[in-house]
């Protein structure tokens, strides 16, 4: 929440194989908050007017942003979904700064009746329409995102684990119907506890591409489709980036919910949400035979629009997994609760071809046994989105059970 000048002097180190370039930024925090009820606003969008490179707010509103000092006169954008948009001047920040977003939701009757002049679109025709609009929406030509990736598992009420990376991942178009390249830029911490035998015994996922093989859009999926069986209602108008986004609910039962945001006027979908929960014990899938039943997923995409394409910017995956005994025991071992989050902070689209990347991550292998040393100069400027309270005393005490 104040503003500082950091300057890093190591100018060039080679690190195993990777060179890195310290740079000289301009850091601005601050804490956002709701005008009207003092909330935090979480998962807000700040980045650089006209520019890629961008952070997100925690989910105390929380946000940290590096700005490299040739960009210090630019305008800091600040945008969350249902929100009037605000720019500021890195240098207007001011210490222990909370900045107030106004919630704005607009007349539903207007902009159904400006979005077509033969009808009033139902909340079934605004998806199909949606749907209809992915390639003018989504690029289709290669482009790389840069993020960071969240990693918590708890077992019943106790965390067993948590890793934090940062990655790169070289997309081709949206219509090539396959997930990205990876490369593995760092690993921030990697504190996994002693889990139960069961979890413990079973082959550890690699967390990245646990998270890339989901994309409603890329493989034609989910509630996006408006197939038969989802019903679609609009529940209201709310604003994203000065824009109008249609808030619609669909319900697929007696498993799927879902939430979708689509821009008025361009028909994108800005951002998606499915979540699937078992009733009366009862999943959508059978248990596995290792005794593994999934009780509870939710899927988070949320885009931002860069020169007139739509570009991944947040993703979240989360589940509960009841663990049994075996496939026909009714001995409950344990509950899993995974959770994974990836936070994009720089979209390359110009000289992709040309861009540094290198295809290093073995997807064979979970991430923390790929673990580099630690790159001090890298980590002290890479955009991430401030840990929580809760996530530092989570980091704490698996440190500490590890010592």
């Amino acid at each position: 929440m104040m503003k500082t000048i950091s300057v890093y002097f190591c100018l060039l180190f080679l690190l195993v194989g990777r060179f890195v370039i310290g740079q000289e930024v301009v850091t601005v925090k601050g804490k956002l908050l709701d005008d009207k009820s003092s909330e935090p606003i979480p998962f807000a969008s700040i980045y650089l007017k006209n520019e890629a490179l961008g952070t997100t707010s925690n989910t105390e509103g929380y946000f940290v942003f590096h700005i490299p000092v040739e960009n210090e006169s630019e305008s800091v954008v600040i945008s969350a979904m249902g929100y009037s948009s605000i720019e500021k001047k890195p240098s207007s920040f001011s210490n222990n700064e909370q900045i107030r977003l106004i919630p704005q939701i607009n007349q539903l009757d207007e902009i159904q009746l400006s979005a077509s002049k033969d009808k009033v679109l139902t909340a079934k025709d605004i998806v199909k329409r949606a749907y209809k609009s992915i390639d003018e929406n989504y690029p289709s030509e290669p482009y790389i995102l840069e993020g960071f990736v969240r990693d918590l598992q708890k077992e019943d009420d106790a965390y067993v684990e948590y890793l934090e990376c940062a990655a790169k991942f070289k997309y081709q178009g949206t219509q090539v119907k396959r997930g990205p390249s990876i490369e593995l830029l760092g690993v921030r911490n990697n504190s996994i506890a002693e889990k139960h035998p069961w979890n413990k015994n079973q082959e550890r996922k690699n967390s990245l591409i646990d998270l890339v093989e989901d994309d409603f859009v890329r493989f034609d999926y989910g509630p996006i489709l408006g197939k038969k069986g989802w019903k679609y209602e609009i529940e209201s108008i709310l604003t994203y980036d000065n824009r109008s986004v249609y808030k619609i609910k669909g319900v697929e039962k007696p498993f799927q919910t879902a939430t979708l945001y689509i821009d008025a006027e361009s028909f994108a979908f800005v951002r998606m949400e499915l979540t699937r929960k078992a009733i009366n014990n009862r999943s959508w899938r059978r248990r596995f035979t290792n005794g593994a039943l999934q009780v509870y997923y939710n899927v988070v995409f949320e885009y931002r629009e860069y020169k007139g394409k739509m570009y991944l910017k947040y993703q979240k995956e989360e589940d509960h997994w009841r663990i049994f005994k075996g496939l026909e025991s009714n001995k409950v071992l344990f509950v899993k609760y995974p959770k994974k989050e990836l936070f994009i902070n720089n979209i390359i689209v110009d000289d992709v071809t040309d861009h540094a990347f290198s295809r290093n991550m073995d997807i064979g292998s979970s991430i923390e046994n790929q673990a580099e040393n630690f790159d001090v100069a890298f980590w002290a400027t890479y955009n991430i989105p401030r840990r929580t309270a809760e996530q530092s005393q989570v980091l704490r005490d698996l440190q500490k059970i590890n010592e």
